[in-house]
């Protein structure tokens, strides 16, 4: 049975029987089935297709038969549209109002970052418990503070930020963008194709609906920082993960990268350093990926915002410095190097190729306008932030407060029996695998749940970053040492006894 015929005919009864995913999750759970949120998108989507006793109580659900919804038998509401069930509208005194849905662009988008485990951390702690949140990279929450130069800089200059700025940005900011891209060596930047943004996420979003068209296809890392998955399907393309190698230190495995390059494939994603892994990759990996890119003539969208967070003496090597003669767009920002993630201060570089994008920036520079322009006071910092000394440096080097949590984490999990991490280069995260024989894990969504239910540890699952099995998490190591000794000692009491039912 083809994948896409029962995908179309779920999604079909879904609409008719005015029901969402959720709904779904919860009407089996009334029922006493186990149904995952996971299950039903990887269903929605048509990645998988269900067991027969799970497509009988799906059909059971949406009110058709098991035999129509797996396409092998004629759609009932054909024949009979009496029996098709309808979403009643709500009524307001006399005026009758129709219902409302969500668009159908984000039935399959996901962003477990923040989803449904964290819904549910958030209802606990409503009820009174404390949560140690181990699952977003906010370092303010923690005791990072912003460098005090950058917050005086900011304060001095307010009263001249009450206006737009150029779409583009400030002068100042761009200026200094464009000179610390002369430092990473990347060649031909224009101080026209430097774009600031209210952080970097804007502006993924800006370039890949600049960029794409319905059924266009963008090679994005598996696992993945999951916003650029979410924004190609937002844009109407179809991210297709190619593997980075957990025995290889999370490296890109090249051979699979193009194995699934198509005519449809527009452009490879690149996150280094990378989130969830905290892998950095060599120039080695680098170049094998610009030759893919340049052979079957991709565009280079190359995520780099931990660039400033790189610990152990390895090197970072921006990929637009090694292909002058492709198309590359470079993202970096200042939320992670300088702990202000809540000023929303991100840019965007066009380099290299110019002429073979001409369009593209077209489409970038008509989205860049409709906005107006980023937030102006936090452009305003670019340039204290971007000169002289980087205090960042202090935080990442030996006796530094995330070097030294980095290496406590990645011992304490590799002393878990049935848990092993490969030790992240750069950045906050670490991406630990379990072993789910052990553990009896089906549902890594299910084990995010049971250690924050049994332990108020919040976490994210490893399928939040597009990793395909249940045997990841990603741990965030900001808090104080003692935070973190006390975390690590409940996770492996947790680990000594779950089984998962």
């Amino acid at each position: 049975m083809p994948h896409s015929t029962f995908q179309k005919r779920l999604n079909t009864a879904m609409e008719r029987a005015g029901l969402k995913q959720a709904d779904l999750v919860r009407m089996a759970s009334e029922r006493g089935a186990k149904l995952g949120k996971s299950q039903v998108s990887q269903y929605v989507s048509g990645k998988v297709v269900p067991r027969r006793d799970v497509m009988a109580l799906l059909a059971d659900l949406l009110g058709v038969t098991s035999s129509w919804l797996s396409g092998a038998g004629p759609d009932p509401a054909k024949t009979s549209p009496a029996t098709e069930p309808q979403p009643q509208p709500t009524t307001q005194g006399s005026t009758t109002m129709r219902e409302f849905k969500k668009s159908s662009k984000l039935d399959n988008v996901l962003y477990d970052v923040r989803g449904p485990v964290v819904d549910e951390a958030a209802r606990m702690e409503d009820d009174g418990a404390r949560i140690l949140k181990l699952n977003i990279g906010n370092p303010a929450p923690f005791g990072f503070r912003a460098p005090d130069e950058v917050v005086f800089d900011m304060r001095q200059q307010l009263a001249d930020c009450e206006g737009y700025s150029d779409s583009r940005g400030l002068f100042s900011a761009r200026k200094a963008i464009m000179q610390y891209c002369q430092l990473r060596n990347i060649p031909g930047v224009d101080m026209k194709h430097i774009y600031t943004g209210n952080g970097v996420s804007e502006l993924i979003q800006l370039s890949m609906h600049a960029l794409i068209d319905n059924d266009d296809e963008v090679l994005v890392p598996s696992p993945d920082y999951p916003l650029w998955t979410a924004c190609v399907t937002l844009a109407g393309g179809n991210a297709v993960h190619y593997i980075c190698d957990e025995a290889n230190e999370w490296n890109p495995d090249l051979e699979d990268m193009e194995s699934k390059v198509t005519s449809r494939t527009k452009a490879i994603v690149v996150i280094n350093p990378n989130n969830p892994t905290g892998a950095v990759y060599s120039r080695e990996i680098l170049e094998g990926i610009v030759e893919i890119a340049r052979k079957h003539q991709l565009m280079i969208f190359a995520d780099e915002i931990y660039d400033r967070l790189i610990m152990d003496g390895y090197q970072h090597i921006s990929i637009a410095s090694l292909a002058p003669d492709l198309p590359c767009v470079t993202f970096s920002g200042l939320s992670k190097s300088h702990m202000i993630c809540g000023y929303r201060v991100g840019w965007m570089v066009l380099s290299g190729n110019q002429r073979c994008m001409r369009d593209f920036i077209l489409g970038v520079n008509m989205l860049s306008n409709m906005r107006l322009c980023s937030n102006v006071p936090a452009q305003s910092v670019v340039q204290t932030a971007l000169g002289g000394y980087q205090s960042v440096n202090e935080y990442i080097r030996p006796g530094g407060r995330v070097y030294e949590q980095r290496n406590y984490v990645y011992e304490a999990l590799n002393a878990i029996d049935g848990v092993t991490a490969v030790k992240p280069k750069a950045g906050f995260y670490i991406f630990p695998k379990m072993d789910i024989k052990k553990f009896n894990i089906t549902d890594d969504e299910q084990f995010a749940l049971d250690l924050l239910h049994e332990k108020k540890i919040l976490i994210t699952r490893g399928g939040g970053f597009n990793w395909a099995e249940p045997d990841h998490f990603r741990i965030v190591f900001l808090p104080r040492m003692e935070v973190l000794k006390e975390s690590m000692e409940d996770l492996a009491d947790f680990f000594a006894h779950y089984h998962q039912n």
